[in-house]
């Protein structure tokens, strides 16, 4: 009989050490995966300070501003590429930070305009070109999108707008100096660029 307590007793106590070590390990695992979560939440908080006092931004993911950011970037790149002036300096300055955004295709495009004497017309009319946005479409589920603007040339005598379409993907790359978006234009190509309205400038 004393055998037989002594038994129960050393099983109760076996029950109550195994259940008080599940305990414990439940307890620590709970407080590994809180402490994580913290550590990732605090990561994503970054302090700013505005004189001596700081204040508390969000930071976000690039999925959550991937709509703005490849919209950004591609407007980006039809500013440098279309906006010309008649200063080869410029021109060269311009071309070189839109190489930076865009694969070989933009590449062979500039190529062949210079092989025209684009550039060369350009210097020699004074012509001064400026690109204007009017939207972009843009889709995440291929990369794609479809740029809609409006190019402004001014020459000595005349103004002419003409309508700009075109389309291409986006691919990620590593973020750099410059390419702060990570994204890269892939397969561009010029669907429409026509003559809308022309109009002579007046002489005084």
């Amino acid at each position: 009989m004393v055998i037989k307590n002594l038994e129960n007793k050393i099983k109760l106590v076996l029950i109550l050490c195994s259940l008080f070590l599940v305990g414990c390990v439940v307890i620590s695992l709970g407080s590994i995966w809180a402490a994580k979560g913290m550590v990732n939440d605090a990561q994503k908080k970054v302090y700013v300070l505005d004189g001596n006092v700081p204040i508390l931004v969000n930071r976000s993911t690039m999925e959550e501003t991937l709509d703005v950011e490849a919209k950004s970037h591609v407007e980006m790149f039809h500013h440098y590429f279309f906006t010309l002036a008649p200063d080869d300096k410029y021109i060269k300055y311009t071309m070189e930070k839109a190489m930076y955004l865009i694969d070989e295709t933009g590449l062979a495009q500039y190529n062949a305009l210079k092989e025209k004497g684009f550039y060369g017309n350009i210097m020699g009319t004074s012509a001064v070109f400026s690109i204007f946005c009017d939207s972009i479409r843009f889709s995440k589920e291929d990369m794609s999108f479809t740029y809609y603007g409006r190019q402004r040339i001014e020459r000595r005598t005349s103004v002419l707008m003409r309508e700009l379409v075109t389309e291409g993907f986006l691919k990620r790359v590593p973020r750099t100096e410059n390419n702060p978006h990570g994204l890269l234009i892939v397969n561009w190509r010029t669907v429409l660029n026509k003559d809308m309205e022309q109009h002579t400038k007046s002489n005084y």
